[in-house]
């Protein structure tokens, strides 16, 4: 347990590490002070662009992959029992989307877990990626509210487990996840409920032909 306990902390760490925070600091500008005050993708494409964003996006994914991928994987001798691979896997994917949202490093203010969240399921359940992305894309055309595709899509991942026959290491992350996003995202149910929530207008059904 305790070499599991030191990945944690690891892939915590890792998570930890922000792209849109890395990024801006290269550029100057703290995007936490812009748009919704969100470090996450969405706010840096608002705020910043499309190539600020993408390299957000980048690495908040490509963290995510490794804390999955390649963490659990450490050798660590003489630091106890070895746990099963699948536990450890999810633990530290855990690990590394609670660190992007409360992020050590920059000041326990980071984005909402979405994407790194992502790059672990690239590594746990590749499969799943498909059907979420339609959900999101689904949700989002039809709303035009970033924030409710990715609750959808989060949630939309526990029958695609289910259907994917997914070890029970994978369903329960699953589960957390659709908790975890759902709750991150707990400011934009509240804009949406105030009528104060920005709609990506240009992705909207509605406006594809005008």
């Amino acid at each position: 347990m305790i070499a599991l306990t030191v990945k944690i902390l690891l892939a915590y760490a890792l998570g930890s590490v922000s792209g849109s925070l890395i990024i801006g600091r290269l550029r100057h500008v703290d995007i936490r002070q812009h748009g919704s005050g969100n470090a996450g993708g969405t706010n840096a494409l608002r705020t910043q662009g499309f190539l600020f964003a993408l390299g957000v996006v980048v690495i908040d994914v490509g963290k995510g992959a490794l804390a999955a991928g390649f963490i659990p994987g450490l050798p660590l001798p003489g630091l106890g029992d070895p746990v099963a691979a699948s536990v450890q896997a999810v633990a530290c994917g855990a690990a590394a989307v609670f660190g992007h949202c409360y992020p050590v490093w920059h000041g326990f203010r980071g984005g909402k877990g979405a994407a790194t969240a992502v790059g672990t399921l690239c590594v746990l359940q590749p499969l799943a990626i498909a059907p979420m992305l339609g959900v999101w894309l689904l949700v989002l055309i039809l709303s035009g509210w970033v924030g409710l595709a990715t609750m959808f899509a989060a949630i939309s991942l526990v029958p695609a487990m289910l259907w994917l026959d997914a070890p029970g290491a994978h369903l329960a992350y699953t589960v957390f996840l659709a908790a975890f996003l759902v709750f991150t995202h707990r400011g934009n149910i509240r804009n949406m409920r105030a009528g104060t929530e920005h709609r990506f207008q240009r992705a909207m059904l509605r406006n594809w032909f005008r």
